[in-house]
C-alpha cells in the first residue's frame, strides 16, 4: 500500500493497518481460487470514475494497479500497491478487509492479492536477484529479506536444508529501516562484494562487511516490495503469488508448497 494511503486511512479508520517489522513467525493465507468467472469484465466508465474519485480523495497519490468487479455485486475491487479494496460502484464507500468465500472457505481477497503479486514478481530476473537453489529444484520460492532481521537469519542459517528438500531461494531486499538507513547500508555493501552469497551469508552471521558501494537493486527491491504490499521480514512467496508465509522451517515449507502444487488454483 502506499505509504500516503496508508496515512490517510489510518486518520480515517483510527489505526485499521499498520506496517509490521521483523515477521515472528509464518502468515496465514489462503490459496487463490479461481474467479475468472465472477470478476471477468473491468467495471463500466462512470463506475471507473467514480471510485477512482473516491480513491484520489483519501490519498490524491494513490497509485491504482487495477480494477474490476468484485464478488459481491455492488463493488469494485481496487488493487493499490499490493492491497486490496472494495470501494461501492458510486463511490460513495471504502471497505478495507478480506472477503471470505463461507461456503467454500475461500479467501477471495488473498486469490486477488496474489494474482497482482504474481504479475510483479514474474518480470524480476536473476541479475537483481542473490539465489541459492540445489541442482534441480522442485519449487522455488521469492523471499523479500533484511541482514538484521532475527527471523531472516534464521531462515538462511537452514539455507542448506531448504535446498535439500528441493526449494530454490531467489532473496530480494527489504531493509525494514528504510532507503538510506543502516540495512540498506549492510545490503549495499553485500550486493557490492566480489562473492555476493557468500557476503550475504557472512552478514547475517553478524560480521561487520566493508562498506562499499556500486549499482544495485536494493532500493528497487525496496519499492517492489511496498509495491506487493511486503509489511514483515522475511516475506516468503510462491511463485504463483501466494505468501506462504513469514519464517517457515524448511520441512513446513516444503509441506506448504506441495499443498499448493496439488490444488492449483483451490
Amino acid at each position: 500500500m502506499t505509504r500516503s494511503l496508508h496515512s490517510s486511512l489510518l486518520a480515517v479508520a483510527c489505526g485499521t493497518f499498520a506496517l509490521g517489522a521483523c515477521s515472528a513467525g509464518p502468515v496465514a493465507t489462503a490459496a487463490a481460487p479461481n474467479l475468472t468467472a465472477s470478476v471477468a469484465s473491468a467495471p463500466a466508465a462512470p463506475v471507473d470514475a467514480a471510485v477512482r474519485k473516491a480513491m484520489g480523495s483519501l490519498s490524491a497519490g494513490v497509485k491504482i494497479d487495477s480494477m474490476r468487479p468484485s464478488p459481491i455485486p455492488g463493488l469494485t475491487e481496487v488493487m493499490a500497491d499490493g492491497e486490496a479494496f472494495y470501494v461501492s460502484n458510486d463511490g460513495r464507500y471504502l471497505i478495507s478487509g478480506n472477503i471470505i468465500d463461507v461456503t467454500s472457505k475461500r479467501n477471495l481477497t488473498e486469490a486477488a492479492r496474489a494474482v497482482a503479486r504474481r504479475g510483479v514478481l514474474k518480470d524480476i530476473t536473476a541479475a537483481q536477484m542473490i539465489v541459492f537453489a540445489p541442482s534441480h529444484p522442485k519449487y522455488t520460492v521469492t523471499v523479500f529479506t533484511d541482514v538484521d532481521c532475527g527471523y531472516c537469519r534464521k531462515l538462511h542459517s537452514q539455507i542448506a536444508e531448504y535446498n535439500k528438500v528441493g526449494i530454490a531461494v531467489d532473496y530480494l531486499f527489504f531493509p525494514r529501516t528504510g532507503i538510506g538507513g543502516e540495512s540498506y547500508d549492510k545490503a549495499v555493501s553485500v550486493w557490492c562484494a566480489a562473492d555476493r552469497r557468500k557476503a550475504l551469508t557472512d552478514s547475517k552471521n553478524g560480521a561487520i562487511l566493508p562498506k562499499a558501494n556500486c549499482t544495485n537493486p536494493v532500493s528497487m527491491d525496496y519499492k517492489l516490495g511496498l509495491r506487493i504490499g511486503v509489511n514483515g521480514t522475511p516475506a516468503i512467496y510462491a511463485a504463483d503469488g501466494t505468501q506462504i508465509g513469514g519464517y517457515l522451517p524448511p520441512a513446513d515449507m516444503r509441506a506448504k508448497l506441495d499443498a499448493l502444487a496439488a490444488n492449483p488454483g483451490s
